[in-house]
């Protein structure tokens, strides 16, 4: 009776609590009134639910941080303050400019024969195509990573952490790369552990291209960091 997932009664309630409960929850012994997010929810539900865990976003942020969020509640029945810490550190961290993105990925997996990873990855506004084998998933996606953008860069850690309970938890990725005594790191969050792994590499490599111009400047981006075709 005093969980409100709906987001006008969310709405509602965050500015009258007094429109849609009649008598307080506190009445009937409990300890308060609770606002589950979920893919109904609004805007304004999810600024107040962040100020709640100590994030007061932009208007900007907020909108970024809302899409992510809208499309994780349309795979979960209930996103937790967990997953929610998780999409603000993701967007937070996502500060590198993007001349590597991940546009898609499919990957075939099982028991039997080479893990194969197919993927699109769009660099510098252009697609490109391109699939590769691993050991493991995750392998194969990095392998197509770095066939289309050909790098030295060594993969020092990597870190996969579950941030909710169930068989549908977001997973957070983190990942650490070293070249030529530079050290970037990068991470993303995902329902999916192998595209929150990808983007992750991905993230990181993005920032190895800034630190690359940092150290060369006057050259082109596309000189420094790319040799693909």
């Amino acid at each position: 009776a005093f969980a409100h997932e709906s987001g006008i009664h969310q709405d509602g309630m965050l500015k009258n609590r007094e429109t849609f409960e009649v008598m307080r929850p506190e009445d009937v012994g409990l300890t308060g009134t609770s606002l589950p997010l979920g893919k109904h929810s609004g805007r304004a539900a999810l600024r107040a639910k962040l100020k709640d865990l100590g994030f007061d976003l932009a208007d900007n942020q907020l909108n970024d941080v809302f899409v992510r969020f809208k499309a994780l509640a349309d795979r979960k029945k209930e996103v937790y303050d967990d997953d929610l810490i998780a999409l603000v550190s993701d967007e937070q961290t996502n500060d590198a400019h993007e001349f590597l993105q991940l546009k898609k990925l499919r990957v075939i997996c099982g028991t039997e024969g080479p893990q194969e990873a197919d993927m699109i990855l769009t660099i510098d506004g252009v697609d490109h195509h391109i699939d590769a084998t691993g050991d493991g998933p995750v392998d194969a996606a990095f392998m197509c990573v770095k066939m289309l953008f050909p790098h030295k860069a060594r993969l020092q850690v990597y870190q996969v952490h579950a941030v909710t309970e169930g068989t549908d938890a977001q997973a957070t990725v983190s990942v650490r790369l070293e070249e030529d005594g530079r050290i970037v790191t990068g991470s993303s969050a995902d329902t999916d552990t192998i595209v929150a792994s990808t983007k992750a590499y991905i993230n990181a490599l993005n920032r190895l291209i800034i630190r690359r111009q940092k150290t060369a400047p006057g050259e082109d981006v596309k000189t420094v960091s790319y040799h693909g075709e």
